[in-house]
């Protein structure tokens, strides 16, 4: 499809979605706003949890938009045409999440007009000091890549800037798994595997991500995926998929091997209530393993199965998501190991959590950030693919 076919859509239809979308950042603007006024009394969380429900769409959103521009570094880096011609909408996911998920950590941490001081004032032995580089020069490389695609006297050096956001990316996503992994004092982080586990969280998220708004663009232009395409980007997410599936088994293998860990990894599979179920039926069941059969099944695989499968993937990430951040957060603090604590505080306790109204309208207002970028991005510059059979045939047409 080319720019002039996707602005040729009614218009009226275009607006609404924005109308949509902008009611719902909006709403996600307001509740920040209330619970800046109100303090975070008003949500699930406490002294015990204070990462909720809105890091669970930041956390998704970050990673999944360093897995979205796995699709231009496929075209640039390793040279194959037919996802060269799906960069820029690649490069454009990637802008959009990380954005939309910035958004809401920034908001979700309190006190946002500070952020300023961790603009300028640094600390070099945190990982959060790191990752304030990382994220700004992740919109400044894809800018620049961004700009190398589209521009054609500058397409020679597209080869070269995809490699450095191809490294560049994986430095971020190694960054963003590490703010875990350097918890020890929490016993559901603090493991050298987790910054691995998040590169190839990121690589499954952020395709499924893309394969569901590429199936919407095409749907919104009444075209279809190329099929041998949409094959191979089918089994690519299929290997993605079961590589999660893998690095998590072997985490939480890896946990229970040790005996201080045993505990806590009896609470996050069986005991913990609404853990296990999430991670069981959403994340294994309805995230992994029904996905793995849309892909697989020799009469599935089409392009309905790819966007449920691509679908499900999104879904099972959130419930990863929550179980890692919110479940590791409401196991007790082992403040004296080999010992037992308890106060009026709670020391000792498994910690309660149910998210509340304003942190689901944050979570789905950054949401809505990032899908209005992409919508307004998609209507302003030519980033829908265009397939390399379709341009020929136009080129031909117009000699003619």
């Amino acid at each position: 499809m080319t720019h002039a076919e996707f602005t040729r859509r009614e218009s009226r239809w275009f607006w609404a979605l924005l109308l949509l979308l902008g009611l719902v950042a909006l709403a996600g603007f307001a509740a920040a706003h209330y619970m800046e006024e109100n303090g975070h009394i008003v949500t699930g969380m406490n002294n015990r949890i204070v990462w909720g429900l809105p890091h669970v769409f930041a956390i998704f959103m970050i990673v999944a938009a360093s897995g979205a521009l796995n699709v231009a570094s496929i075209g640039s880096v390793f040279g194959k045409p037919e996802y060269k011609a799906r960069a820029p909408l690649s490069g454009l996911l990637c802008i959009a999440l990380l954005a939309g998920g910035l958004a809401v950590l920034m908001l979700d941490l309190g006190r946002p007009e500070r952020m300023v001081v961790a603009a300028t004032h640094y600390n070099f032995t945190s990982v959060f000091a790191w990752n304030v580089f990382l994220y700004s020069g992740m919109f400044a490389i894809v800018a620049v890549y961004l700009w190398t695609l589209m521009e054609r006297r500058m397409n020679v050096y597209s080869g070269r800037v995809g490699l450095a956001a191809f490294v560049w990316r994986i430095v971020l996503t190694t960054g963003t798994g590490a703010i875990f992994a350097f918890l020890v004092a929490r016993q559901a982080y603090g493991s050298a595997l987790l910054p691995p586990l998040f590169i190839v969280m990121s690589f499954a998220w952020g395709l499924a991500f893309f394969l569901a708004i590429q199936s919407a663009v095409y749907a919104w232009n009444g075209g279809t995926v190329p099929p041998e395409l949409l094959r191979r980007m089918r089994n690519l997410l299929g290997l993605f998929i079961a590589g999660v599936l893998y690095m998590t088994a072997v985490q939480h293998l890896t946990n229970a091997y040790f005996a201080r860990q045993v505990a806590f990894e009896q609470f996050i599979l069986l005991t913990g209530g609404v853990y296990p179920m999430l991670f069981w039926v959403g994340y294994v069941a309805a995230g992994s393993v029904v996905p793995l059969v849309l892909i697989y099944h020799p009469r599935l695989g089409g392009t309905a199965s790819v966007l449920a499968a691509s679908l499900l993937t999104i879904a099972g990430a959130f419930a990863l998501l929550y179980v890692f951040i919110i479940g590791g957060q409401a196991w007790p603090l082992e403040i004296f190991p080999g010992y037992e604590a308890s106060s009026t505080f709670g020391d000792g306790q498994i910690t309660a959590y149910a998210p509340r109204l304003p942190e689901l309208l944050l979570g789905m207002g950054g949401v809505a950030v990032a899908l209005l970028i992409i919508a307004i991005g998609l209507r302003v510059l030519p980033f829908a693919p265009v397939d390399e059979r379709k341009a020929a045939v136009a080129a031909a047409a117009g000699d003619d």
